[in-house]
């Protein structure tokens, strides 16, 4: 009984051991699960280059050429051959107006001045000219054989006559989309406009900016513009006007024109972007400044190895870019041909270990 006790307590102390053996196995794994990892970054080098300034905002596009078109005259409507909608040249007829009386008012304005014109022979020939020979009559002469005729004032009825006619008849001033056409065939046709020609061939975009980017625009300005209906599509084109004036909201008015591909419609609205040419910029993208010390910083990689901590100041930015200079108040250098860390560095400090991704 007593050799079984011992046998007993030896397994006991063997069991113990082994379970202290494996605890200290998981202290060693813990210890190496704290080695601290080497930051994997990429790296650009710093060159000085052009640089895109940009200048946000929000407009309204409005055609290049809009006309409201109205009669000359009253009358019911005979035929509206066009539809809202439908592209037409310049000179294409889009409604008409019965106006019997005008028509028989120009057959009278005919006749009159036939009847003017033999009169007009007879003076001629009383006077000792030959008959319908106006050539070798003197102009003062042949004009006072007019007056006494009655021949000058038929021919101004006839012209007269002819432009009522006309009235009649609308027709396009210039190639463009005919638009708000509301009243039918045998509606009477007033003074009020009877449809819009609206030519969105090219489109002018309206915006504004703050007084304090006036200096920025200039006349030529390249532009891109997005609807907010169709995001993904962009448009590009230049600025052709700057307001000269500062309205009380302190902002200034600009507008740019675009060329239309048939998806930019009349009143959309649009986001605008201006971009400016900078030449000799140290640019970097934004994902290569952070934050330290609620200062911009950027790290530059060394020889070593090392992660080199710079203040910086942002003088422009865009879309995906900064440009950047070194901040001398910080005693920071930065140089063309630095290599400048632009992934990995959001936990990295001043002299951290880095080595560069493959």
């Amino acid at each position: 009984m007593i050799q079984r006790t011992h046998i007993l307590a030896l397994a006991a102390v063997l069991l113990l051991s082994a379970c202290g053996s494996r605890t200290g196995d998981k202290e060693a794994d813990g210890r190496l699960q704290q080695t601290p990892e080497i930051n994997e970054v990429d790296v650009m080098t710093l060159r000085r280059t052009k640089f895109a300034r940009q200048l946000l905002s929000n407009g309204r596009l409005s055609a290049a050429s809009r006309a409201s078109l109205a009669f000359r005259t009253t009358g019911p409507l005979s035929s509206i051959p066009v539809k809202n909608g439908q592209v037409v040249g310049a000179g294409t007829v889009l409604a008409t107006v019965d106006r019997p009386d005008l028509r028989l008012a120009l057959e009278s304005a005919e006749i009159a001045l036939a009847k003017s014109e033999i009169d007009l022979y007879d003076v001629l020939v009383g006077q000792g000219y030959p008959a319908r020979d106006t050539m070798s009559v003197p102009s003062d002469l042949l004009e006072t054989a007019k007056i006494r005729s009655g021949y000058s004032s038929a021919s101004s009825a006839l012209h007269k006559a002819r432009y009522d006619l006309s009235g009649t008849v609308l027709r396009a001033p210039f190639r463009g989309r005919v638009a708000d056409i509301i009243t039918k065939r045998f509606d009477q046709a007033g003074a009020e406009p009877f449809c819009s020609l609206v030519d969105d061939s090219s489109l002018d975009v309206d915006f504004t900016v703050m007084e304090s980017e006036y200096a920025f625009l200039s006349v030529g300005l390249p532009v891109k513009v997005s609807p907010f209906a169709d995001p993904d599509r962009l448009y590009t084109g230049t600025v052709t006007g700057i307001n000269p004036s500062v309205d009380k909201n302190g902002q200034v008015l600009v507008r740019a024109r675009v060329r239309n591909d048939g998806h930019l419609v009349d009143g959309m609205n649009v986001k605008v972007t201006v971009e400016r040419m900078l030449p000799d910029c140290l640019v970097v993208p934004r994902s290569a400044v952070v934050i330290r010390d609620n200062m911009d910083v950027l790290f530059t990689y060394t020889d070593d190895g090392k992660a080199h901590w710079t203040y910086v100041r942002i003088l422009a930015s865009n879309g995906d870019s900064h440009v950047v200079e070194a901040n001398s108040d910080r005693g920071a250098i930065l140089q063309e041909g630095d290599r400048v860390i632009i992934s990995g560095n959001l936990n990295l400090a001043d002299g951290s270990a880095v080595v560069l991704k493959p």
